[in-house]
């Protein structure tokens, strides 16, 4: 690494991916444990690489340089014997003007989460602080990493009665020339149901729930979409095809909506059924309708950047629930989800007309990602600067 390069991490300051360190001291089992954390924690944490620097003040960046420290071998072995998997790093030393800096260089992970042997737990970073992972941000891991899917998972209390039967027969009359007694066989193959070799029976997995179930928030908390208009909030459940269906209901026969381009709320929307993060069952997606301003926010931040994103129509997002939207493209009958990237330019392309932009926020730190449309007001005050 070069100075230049250094320097340039330390006007940064901490963050989720940069750490720096007064000493480096691993003379303790205490500090061994403080160290590993903060090692796994960094490369858990989204993003590309990260830096652990030794050396500098945490508070005023101040370059103090270290003083006797473990050989790099030494540090390699802790780390190696107490991650799981071990977390792929570089070590450097530094002389800056004089003072001897230590860049631990943690390099993006394909094996998140890494987990601490001793203890069993996970760390990733909250800003600049290290925490313990939270279930959903653990499975969310285990997903990107092609260990787990979310939506092949097997619904354990579930049965195949909690599937809507007539929204099953319409999709396999409609895809397949069905032999004599082959529904469960074709929907297996499709991972809608899963059998379970303790209960000798077939049960939906979550991904069928969400697709064709009768009440997946009986199984799948928060998996709602709740709509606030005019200070009232309705709450639509359902599996997802339905689910669109009864917003779009809801939307289209709201008069303050008449003159408002609302196929960019039912795209938002597509968008926020296929790329949300299901792990996280804390909350639904929020519709937001203002006079200034609509907001769809969705569990599950798709980019590693904080903040504002800029999306040109030639953006492609990164898709996080592949299965589910391979399945959805099959499924539902009314091929909402053929826009490819679903819908960005269906989005952005409708209120060009009118001069205005589509926001996107990437809200790393709370996991959530928003949409935020142009209010109505801001349509009608186009429309007349327009006459």
């Amino acid at each position: 690494m070069t100075i230049q390069k250094l320097e340039e991490l330390l006007r940064a300051g901490e963050g989720e991916k940069l750490d720096y360190k007064q000493e480096l001291c691993l003379d303790t089992e205490t500090k061994k444990k403080e160290f590993v954390k903060d090692i796994s924690a960094i490369a858990n944490s989204k993003g590309g690489r990260g830096y652990l620097i030794f050396g500098v003040t945490d508070k005023t960046r101040e370059v103090v340089g270290v003083g006797k420290h473990p050989s790099e071998e030494t540090i390699f072995q802790i780390v190696s014997t107490r991650c799981d998997p071990p977390v792929p790093l570089r070590y450097e030393e530094i002389d800056y003007y004089g003072k001897t800096v230590i860049v631990l260089t943690i390099f993006k992970s394909e094996q998140r989460p890494h987990q601490i042997l001793q203890t069993g737990t996970f760390y990733i970073r909250r800003g600049s602080t290290t925490d313990i992972a939270r279930k959903y941000e653990i499975a969310s891991m285990l997903q990107d990493s092609g260990l787990v899917c979310y939506e092949t998972t097997p619904i354990q209390h579930a049965c195949i009665d909690d599937l809507d039967k007539n929204m099953l027969d319409r999709y396999l009359l409609r895809q397949f020339k069905k032999e004599k007694n082959s529904d469960l066989i074709i929907l297996e193959s499709m991972g809608f149901i899963t059998y379970l070799n303790e209960t000798k029976e077939f049960v939906p997995t979550a991904g069928g729930m969400l697709i064709f179930g009768k009440n997946p928030q009986r199984f799948l908390p928060s998996t709602g979409i709740r709509v606030e208009f005019n200070g009232k909030t309705s709450l639509f459940e359902g599996n997802i095809p339905t689910m669109l269906d009864n917003v779009e209901k809801f939307i289209s026969e709201k008069a303050q909506l008449k003159n408002y381009p609302v196929n960019a709320i039912y795209e938002a929307l597509y968008n926020a059924a296929v790329h949300r993060d299901y792990w996280d069952s804390t909350r639904e997606t929020v519709v937001i309708i203002r006079h200034k301003s609509i907001e769809i926010t969705n569990p599950g931040a798709i980019w590693n950047t904080d903040g504002p994103i800029n999306m040109e129509n030639d953006i492609y997002p990164p898709r996080r629930n592949s299965w589910l939207y391979q399945r959805l493209l099959l499924t539902d009958r009314r091929e909402r989800f053929l826009n490819s990237p679903i819908g960005i330019r269906t989005l952005n392309d409708s209120f060009e007309a009118f001069g205005l932009k589509v926001k996107y926020i990437n809200l790393v730190k709370k996991n959530l990602f928003k949409v935020i449309l142009p209010g109505t007001d801001d349509i009608k005050n186009a429309a007349r600067s327009g006459e």
